[in-house]
């Protein structure tokens, strides 16, 4: 067993992993000199334990205590490089844009022109009288680092955050509600499941929620030489399809290569000589798609869908939404050659009737009846899949009124994933209000407006509120049943108030990797000071080359008027940032910092302020890189030499960019600075500046947010559902839900199945 790997998880979950039986924890004995040591180091890193896991540490060697300590500072990337280029950045330069064009000129011309000044170690001359070169750690023309850091501020948090003991049977309880997880995994999910995989045994009765998680578990069935095993997990030829796919692109979803390739081009095309960069991308992303595949996955495959348990005509028709991809997969698998070899009779039948086209889909027929206006008939097939009647139960409300398309929807409503059901509560008002900013999220993570649909023209506004608000009384009434369904002995509950500011995450996957927590995408912090400082961490594990990554902030004063702080705009009202680095050192990575003082941004009338980070000069986000903001009520420090402003202690939210990014930029977060919150979201977009992040857009996702059903309004849906009474107290309720069980998602989604 790995512990490291082990360790990195419960972390998430704001948690240490012992390998221990709490039986076994000695509650009456005394911290050692190690433990207080180990207790110490967990504080500079913003850390403190929980008593139970303070008697728990009591037993453990030593030496498992120096792993812990040396896995957390790798986690908050305490050993790496965070010196800026400007040193002691909170006092700004006042470099100016005439720095930078007298520079280019004394480059172009030379000294033999007349300029004079001091030549760097990239070799770019610094004339006399531009830059204070005395304030830089690198060069401030081409922001190439020339020193590095060996430390980071420890300890000047004001609010230190709570680890509880993990014990092996909390890990697997972790373990199989991820794989029961009725919800699609976010990336953060995803990656604590494929390390848990790797420790665990899959047991024998994983009841697997959803199609993507068992995408994961079909991979390691394979690794390990069980691929007869995995057959069991396929049920469709979609599945199959979508494990080879994630196999070839590491995506549980299924991009059409046509997309992927699309993507790649657009994300080069603000590129110098976009023409050729995006060429080579696309071509790049189209060998990479090539489908090679030896005898030995051929057959694997074709032995899995000789096994689909479906008639050869329906696995046809469940094949001919990706018929491009199928005709592709098939000829590069082989599949028509084993078709004809004794034992794959269906596999034949299946290609015979796929090729020859020999029959109809159920979409094809429920166009047809929406075609002639045949309601009855349409809604009569519609109910034979509520997941599809769930996805165009809008639209279709408005082509053959609410009444009877809400009374054939209620018949199949709790044969529906809560997920779907909630998600058409939380889309409901906005779908129906023409006048609301709607945005879908592609499969590629890029958010895209949505106009409002032209059948809305036809009703009035009390019409389209009324359909508005018979869906949630639907979906609420429909939750309200599930609930009774469920037995408890319970009386009480209690609701931590913290709950209702935090949405219930359904139709909001994030794509980032959070390292030590587990927060729901809409989770709001309170600012405890009068400082919020921005970090971007980028680098880690590369060799010295030019890549640039870019920190900016985005302020909407209430008049409207925006003003940026960012590579061209270093200070603004409000923000400092510590300079453009566009080349980073040796394996360490380098950062980009953003301060900003909320009294004078509520001087000067701030609405807002968004916080965003930019490729600029590569295709997409740096994997590893990793971005958050800092906040405590005591000041912190920001060295005069360096220009180290980060302290682990100090960080409120990070996040890390996956392997599996897409995009070119995002928004991570937004600042309320009249309420003093910060509401972490993941917005992707595509651009190298954060001009290219539309506000219109991240504005009609906060308010989109603010309108869902929160995890405190789920629960009261429940206690209602059981009788259940509130109580003010933890202690005294039967059920006691707290801040601490919704940094766990899953724990909401098992909420969700009951």
């Amino acid at each position: 067993m790995n512990s490291n790997n082990l360790t990195k998880v419960a972390l998430r979950y704001r948690a240490v992993f012992l390998d221990i039986h709490r039986e076994d924890i000695n509650m009456q004995s005394e911290a050692t000199v190690p433990v207080m040591a180990f207790v110490a180091r967990l504080k500079e890193n913003g850390f403190c334990v929980s008593e139970e896991l303070l008697h728990a540490l009591n037993a453990v060697p030593t030496s498992r205590l120096a792993e812990i300590t040396e896995c957390i500072n790798d986690v908050m990337g305490v050993e790496l490089n965070w010196a800026s280029l400007v040193k002691g950045w909170d006092v700004p330069t006042g470099e100016t844009l005439a720095d930078h064009l007298i520079t280019l000129l004394a480059n172009i011309f030379g000294e033999e022109a007349g300029f004079k000044g001091t030549t760097l170690p990239c070799g770019h001359l610094i004339p006399e009288g531009t830059f204070p070169i005395e304030r830089y750690n690198g060069c401030p023309f081409c922001g190439t680092p020339f020193e590095t850091a060996d430390f980071v501020y420890k300890g000047q948090a004001s609010k230190l955050k709570e680890l509880r003991l993990f014990t092996t049977s909390d890990m697997e309880r972790v373990f199989t509600s991820l794989l029961s997880s009725a919800t699609p995994l976010d990336a953060t999910q995803k990656d604590s499941l494929e390390q848990l995989l790797r420790e665990f045994p899959l047991p024998e009765d994983a009841g697997i929620g959803m199609k993507e998680t068992a995408m994961l578990v079909i991979k390691l069935l394979v690794e390990q030489g069980k691929a007869d095993e995995a057959s069991a997990l396929l049920k469709t030829p979609t599945d199959v399809l979508r494990y080879l796919w994630y196999e070839k692109t590491g995506y549980v979803q299924i991009i059409e290569p046509k997309t992927l390739i699309a993507h790649a081009r657009r994300l080069y095309y603000h590129m110098w000589g976009p023409l050729d960069q995006s060429a080579d991308a696309a071509k790049g992303m189209k060998e990479r798609l090539m489908l090679k595949y030896d005898r030995k996955a051929c057959l694997r495959v074709a032995k899995w869908l000789n096994a689909i348990p479906m008639t050869a005509r329906q696995t046809a028709e469940n094949m001919n939404p990706k018929r491009g991809m199928w005709v592709r997969m098939i000829r590069a698998l082989r599949l028509g050659e084993y078709s004809r070899k004794k034992g794959f009779d269906h596999l034949a039948e299946i290609l015979d009737v796929f090729y020859k086209q020999d029959f109809s889909t159920w979409q094809g027929r429920v166009d047809k009846a929406c075609q002639a206006n045949d309601a009855d008939k349409t809604l009569d097939l519609l109910k034979e899949r509520p997941g599809m009647f769930a996805r165009c139960l809008f639209a279709t409300m408005l082509r053959f009124g609410s009444d009877k398309v809400l009374a054939a929807f209620d018949e199949t409503a709790d044969k529906l994933p809560a997920r779907l059901l909630l998600s058409l509560g939380n889309a409901a008002d906005q779908y129906f209000n023409p006048k609301e900013v709607r945005m879908a999220r592609p499969i590629t993570g890029v958010p895209r407006q949505i106009q409002p649909n032209k059948l809305l023209a036809l009703y009035g506004d009390d019409d389209r509120e009324a359909m508005a608000q018979a869906v949630n009384d639907l979906y609420k009434t429909s939750m309200e049943r599930r609930f009774a369904m469920q037995k408890t002995e319970a009386k009480t509950i209690y609701i931590d108030p913290s709950l209702y500011h935090i949405p219930v995450s359904v139709g909001d996957r994030t794509t980032t990797i959070q390292d030590t927590s587990c927060a729901l995408m809409g989770t709001r912090f309170p600012v405890e000071g009068d400082a919020v400082r921005l970090f971007l961490h980028w680098g880690k594990g590369l060799h010295a080359q030019p890549l640039d990554m870019d920190l900016s902030a985005r302020i909407v004063l209430s008049n409207n008027k925006v003003m940026e702080c960012a590579y061209y705009s270093l200070t603004c009202v409000g923000a400092t940032h510590s300079g453009d680095i566009r080349h980073i050192p040796e394996m360490v990575g380098t950062a980009e910092y953003i301060e900003l003082s909320l009294p004078t941004l509520e001087k000067a009338k701030a609405k807002y302020v968004m916080f965003t980070c930019n490729a600029y000069s590569t295709g997409a986000l740096s994997p590893n890189l990793m971005v958050g903001w800092m906040d405590s009520a005591y000041p912190m420090k920001v060295s005069d030499k360096r220009g180290v402003a980060y302290d682990p202690s100090c960080v409120q939210h990070m996040v890390r960019v996956s392997e599996g990014n897409l995009s070119k930029g995002l928004v991570f977060g937004v600042l309320d600075v009249a309420k003093r919150e910060i509401i972490w979201l993941e917005m992707p977009f595509t651009s190298q500046t954060l001009r290219g992040a539309s506000g219109e857009v991240v504005e009609a996702l906060l308010h989109r947010l603010e309108t869902k059903l929160s995890v405190g309004e789920l629960l009261e849906i429940k206690a209602k559902a059981q009788g259940l009474t509130l109580t003010e107290n933890a202690d005294e309720a039967d059920e006691t839900y707290t801040y601490e069980w919704a940094l766990n998602p899953a724990e909401v989604t098992q909420l969700l199945n009951g």
